[in-house]
């Protein structure tokens, strides 16, 4: 009830309204923007407090009901970026058994991130985690 609310009473006030909203997610989903950057997007820039509260609908809904898709989970690429980042420090430093350990840790958050997105198909049967591959997303 209180989302309803909330809409009617930003577009009393000129603010933009849920069809403008959606077309500002999907056009900066088809950029490449990911969905939170797009929330603090639409936050910072347009003064959207709420995306859910607007439309009713969260960023991830509207881009997956206008066909825009994205290839990995969003905190699935960010823990992978992660072990990236310690994978680099180790080819530095590879006495700090400290950081091997951390990097065994997220290795571990990133299969058990793997398999629930496998479990629910949002990721493919055969999708394996794998370093170079990591190391390629990386750069791009």
């Amino acid at each position: 009830m209180a989302a309803k609310k909330l809409s009617t009473s930003l577009t009393r006030r000129g603010e933009l309204s849920a069809s403008e909203v959606e077309d500002l997610v999907v056009k900066l989903g088809k950029e490449g923007v990911s969905s939170s950057k797009i929330g603090l997007i639409l936050r910072d820039q347009y003064a959207v407090p709420s995306v859910k509260g607007i439309t009713g609908k969260s960023v991830k809904q509207i881009l997956e009901s206008h066909g825009v898709k994205v290839e990995l989970p969003e905190d699935l690429v960010r823990v992978i970026l992660n072990a990236v980042k310690i994978n680099n420090h180790l080819s530095r430093n590879p006495k700090d058994f400290r950081t091997k350990r951390s990097l065994e840790r997220v290795e571990a958050r990133i299969n058990k991130l793997a398999a629930y997105y496998r479990r629910e198909g949002i990721l493919p049967v055969d999708w394996r985690y794998d370093r170079e591959r990591a190391a390629l997303l990386a750069r791009a």
